[in-house]
């Protein structure tokens, strides 16, 4: 019998791989903002309590626009400053109604 010398054993190295995975960022008050606007669409026709989460929404979206991410921010200021165009103008409709009657 012809034996073949068996090749030399490889040496064994250990490789460890490491993965890291960063939590997704957050912005608090980009979502309040959000959270707040949306509410304003419904209680925004009560005088006091409305306008008191419009403002609200309006300025935390605002502030959320500079921190990242901003999506639900831009949502949320968005929604806030529609609604101001559209309280500017039942404002103005119902000034102009009260100066046609006088």
């Amino acid at each position: 019998m012809n034996r073949t010398p068996e090749p030399p054993a490889k040496p064994v190295t250990n490789v460890y791989v490491q993965n890291v995975v960063q939590s997704p960022q957050k912005n608090s008050l980009g979502t309040a903002g959000f959270a707040l606007s949306l509410v304003a669409l419904v209680v925004g026709w009560f005088p006091v309590v409305g306008w008191i989460v419009w403002v609200l929404g309006a300025i935390f979206s605002t502030i959320g626009i500079f921190r990242k991410p901003r999506g639900l921010a831009i949502a949320g200021a968005c929604i806030s400053f529609f609604w101001l165009i559209i309280v500017i103008l039942a404002v103005g409709v119902l000034a102009a109604v009260a100066d046609v009657n006088f």
